[in-house]
């Protein structure tokens, strides 16, 4: 039987294959889901058939489709067509203008919800709006503003809607912030965890089922458009197993993920754990599913007791005494079933705990081969680095000190921060390592805000956190964001690579990552993504390679009208460029057809830009 001819040919691209045997190529070829051939323009052009498809590069950077080692991406594509976000916004008077504006357009009994994915260092203000400010934006309207894992900002409006009064007491872990009178300011804080924070959001409207379906899709949309690919969901607080699931499981049923998804279960009341660990490891298999969608897991909450969360604005918490009891008791469970697990550890302190238990579980039954990891540890010590990697474990890394460093420099010092989290003496150990986000609330789901701190050692605000000893070369920094995500999935081999066999899974950026000033890295994004050898997402000279998307539901929805994650423009000629787009479309553009399809952010409008959809009349900004 004669060999199939490609169903895509890539050329005329500089391809950065990671494939150390070859590493760079101009062309790519795709057959039925993988690369069939990676080479010279000369060799793989002349395999193509009648019904190959073929696309020009126009001699952009190609590199292997972003992984995601740690992101909440089924929790968030339940609500990101209900969320304003203000990822990537450059100033507090931005942000509120588009907080004002999504006032305008929310129903009752609807709320305005900003739900993390920013810092205030990343503001030119260097601030947080005031409450007053929030209610003179909004005096009918409910807004949440979550910021990080610290705080919360509600409005009066949001204080009558979840109903808290001068006679509603503190949560544990939390606090209503009150006036003189005892009546709530709107100020919910963390002390030190943020089960108020999320207790509070969850109060607000649901949407729909079908609406649900729709807002996945576009949450994934926006992650295609920055070139991410494949994710492991690290599951999340109110995100119950099976039935928050039911979503994702219904897209994937129809063909509809443009991401591959892994997922882990993360547990969701103290004191039940290990009966929810009993009942999974009898029902479910291990690694059960396809390439698309599979489970890969536990946590990253194993235990409530072994949960240290990471508001560097308040001291180190103490793990209580009965965590090692408690996860001992799970991690026997999951051992004894070969399920790898996660686990979220920000402190030393409580990785040294749990690295008590695992040694003594692995005296029983060894872990090793288990593809088990430790999530975030920021303040992981050498000594504790060392043994993980005796146990044969792993350390999944994420960019919060990107919006956190500045408040752990405030209360540990420049010293301590240097190496938070030690990155290169990880990787000298051995250990395995690989990069995500911890998205969507305490950071942003943009990976090149990650690749861009793990190459400058700078926080989104700016300060120089690591000196140049401690911070990665571009490759590296890509490595951990491919290839060597693929052993936190157990997938090594399958994908991460540019390579005859692997999944044919790529971006194709706006702009060369090896090239561009390293502090213009955060703002990268790709014009074409590819997962599967299916283009998934395309913009510029290429939105016509994939299909577009429905419109975001509701009507109403701040992705209608700002898209997602905001993105600073690539040339002077933006509006130049959008206008020979012509939109004409007398309503907003940013459902991700028009502006994500030809390449614009429509999150924030420059004085330019704003003046220029005036004229037109359209309600879609380009930046």
């Amino acid at each position: 039987m004669a060999q199939a001819t490609p169903d895509l040919i890539l050329t005329n691209g500089k391809f950065t294959t990671l494939d150390r045997a070859n590493p760079a190529a101009e062309a790519v070829a795709i057959t039925a889901g993988r690369f069939s051939a990676v080479g010279t323009i000369a060799g793989v052009l002349p395999t193509r058939g009648a019904n190959t498809r073929v696309i020009d590069l126009g001699g952009r950077r190609a590199i292997p489709g972003l992984q995601d080692n740690h992101i909440h991406v089924i929790r968030g594509g339940l609500n990101f067509n209900m969320e304003l976000r203000w990822d990537g916004v450059p100033s507090l008077a931005d942000a509120m203008a588009m907080l004002k504006r999504q006032v305008a357009n929310t129903p009752p009994p609807q709320w305005v919800r900003v739900v993390g994915g920013f810092t205030e260092h990343q503001f030119a203000e260097k601030r947080l709006p005031t409450l007053d400010e929030i209610n003179a934006a909004a005096p009918d309207t409910p807004v949440f503003i979550l910021h990080l894992y610290d705080r919360a900002l509600l409005n009066a409006a949001a204080l009558r809607a979840v109903g808290y009064t001068k006679d509603t007491p503190n949560p544990p872990g939390g606090e209503i912030q009150r006036d003189a009178a005892g009546n709530p300011t709107g100020l919910l804080l963390a002390q030190p965890n943020a089960g108020i924070l999320y207790a509070t959001l969850a109060k607000g409207p649901k949407l729909p089922f079908d609406y649900q379906l729709n807002s996945t899709r576009h949450f994934m949309r926006d992650l295609n458009r920055l070139g991410v690919t494949s994710v492991i969901d690290a599951g999340g607080g109110f995100q119950n197993y099976p039935d928050d699931y039911a979503v994702v499981e219904r897209l994937h049923a129809d063909g509809q993920l443009t991401l591959r998804i892994a997922y882990n279960l993360f547990t969701q009341k103290a004191q039940a754990e290990k009966d929810d660990f009993l009942r999974w490891t009898s029902q479910a298999k291990y690694h059960q599913g396809d390439d698309y969608f599979r489970l890969n897991g536990a946590g990253e909450m194993l235990v409530f007791s072994a949960a240290d969360f990471e508001d560097f604005r308040v001291a180190r918490p103490d793990m209580p005494p009965e965590m090692e009891g408690e996860l001992e008791a799970v991690v026997r469970i999951l051992a004894q079933n070969r399920w790898p697990w996660r686990l979220h550890a920000t402190y030393d302190e409580t990785i040294g705990r749990a690295l008590d238990v695992f040694e003594k579980v692995n005296a029983d039954v060894p872990l090793r081969g288990l593809n088990w990891f430790f999530d975030h540890a920021e303040t992981i010590s050498a000594k504790n680095i060392d043994r993980v990697a005796k146990l044969g474990g792993g350390i999944a890394v994420q960019h919060r000190m990107a919006y956190q460093g500045e408040y752990f420099v405030e209360r540990y010092g420049h010293n301590a921060a240097e190496s938070t989290p030690p990155i290169k003496r990880i990787m000298d150990a051995g250990v395995k390592i690989s990069a995500g986000t911890d998205a969507t609330r305490v950071a942003s789901y943009d990976p090149w805000v990650s690749l861009a701190w793990l190459v400058t050692g700078k926080t989104l605000g700016g300060l120089r956190l690591y000196p140049e000893r401690n911070c990665l070369d571009r490759e590296t920094a890509l490595r951990l964001w491919t290839e060597n995500t693929t052993w936190f999935s157990n997938e090594e081999g399958k994908k991460g690579r540019i390579e005859v066999g692997q999944l044919a899974d790529l971006a194709v950026l706006d702009r060369d990552y090896f090239t561009v000033p390293a502090d213009t890295i955060q703002h990268l994004q790709s014009v074409l993504t590819i997962v599967d050898g299916k283009p998934v997402y395309g913009a510029g000279d290429f939105a016509g390679q994939a299909p577009p998307p429905p419109p975001a539901m509701p009507e109403w929805s701040p992705v209608r009208t700002f898209g997602g994650y905001h993105k600073q423009a690539t040339n002077q000629n933006a509006v130049q460029r959008v206008a020979a787009a012509s939109c004409g479309c007398g309503s907003p553009c940013g459902v991700h057809g028009h502006a994500h399809a030809t390449g614009w952010s429509t999150a924030v409008p420059t004085r330019d830009a704003r003046s220029f959809w005036g004229v037109l009349g359209c309600a879609c900004w380009a930046v």
